[in-house]
């Protein structure tokens, strides 16, 4: 579709994103069952929880801007690469601490696609006048850049250990 105006990309990111958080709560359950660490599991499942208020956010900006919106209209193709190839790391490792590294690596992905969307989305909010909707953009993009933080201290003590076995 070409896009017409920097509303119409707004809505396609949007959509985007929806598709990309809905996929998320369905496959991150799974990758954390998968992880070793305790702390790593933990911090994937507090991430699940965040991803249902991300949509909630969301939802909301879908219902203002109206029916003719369809909030699901679009599949990211992106995300549905980025956690396939997750679900494949987070399984064949049989060492748990090159796994655990593995499904960082793979989360981090995860993390980043959704800090690249959520600023994009919130910065074309604001130029839209948007201030509310950029706001919870903003918010989900805060949530988003402290989980690849915890992920980021994780990976340095996970990865020590793995090289030092």
């Amino acid at each position: 579709m070409k896009l017409r105006s920097l509303q119409q990309l707004f809505i396609e990111e949007l959509q985007d994103l929806y598709s990309a958080e809905d996929q998320i709560l369905t496959v991150l359950p799974d990758i954390a069952a998968n992880a070793a660490s305790k702390e790593l599991r933990e911090a994937l499942c507090q991430h699940v929880l965040q991803t249902r208020d991300h949509l909630t956010r969301l939802d909301r900006i879908f219902d203002q801007l109206g029916p003719k919106v369809n909030r699901e209209a679009r599949k990211c193709r992106g995300m549905e690469g980025i956690l396939k190839d997750g679900q494949g790391i987070a399984k064949p490792y049989s060492d748990s601490d090159v796994r655990d590294a593995g499904i960082i690596a793979a989360t981090q992905l995860v993390e980043h696609y959704e800090i690249s969307g959520y600023g994009s989305a919130s910065a074309h909010a604001a130029l839209l006048g948007h201030a509310a909707w950029a706001g919870m953009l903003q918010a989900t993009l805060s949530e988003e850049k402290e989980a690849d933080r915890k992920l980021t201290h994780l990976a340095e003590r996970i990865n020590a250990e793995t090289t030092a076995a």
